[in-house]
């Protein structure tokens, strides 16, 4: 049957035997926009292979880590990136599972040392 064109019936005139509301009127949750932005990953190219990099927010760092690019610690609260190996010898599984902790210049600035 083809889909209908005519606009819909307003939330005040439900039929009698709907009594439910519809899914329409009910509110919608917020957006958690510091979620959005950081569960992502991208992937980056370099001369020393392919890198899946993810944003960690400052209010989802909860760990201290050390950046393997200056060798000082990522405190809690502070944000960074999250990279790993797409291009591992062993496999995507094995490149996840020795991700590491950067801060974001650190990160950035490695690439230099390629030119």
């Amino acid at each position: 049957m083809p889909r209908s064109n005519r606009p819909r019936r307003n939330a005040s005139s439900t039929r009698s035997g709907n009594a439910g509301g519809s899914k329409w009127t009910e509110p919608t949750p917020e957006l958690d926009l510091e979620r959005a932005r950081g569960g992502i990953a991208r992937r980056e190219s370099a001369p020393d292979g392919d890198w899946m990099v993810r944003t960690m927010t400052a209010k989802k760092a909860e760990k201290q880590y050390i950046c393997p690019g200056c060798s000082t610690a990522i405190l809690p609260g502070i944000a960074h990136l999250v990279v790993w190996s797409d291009s591992h010898l062993f496999g995507q599984a094995a490149g996840l599972a020795e991700r590491r902790h950067w801060h974001t210049n650190c990160w950035t600035g490695r690439t230099y040392r390629y030119r």
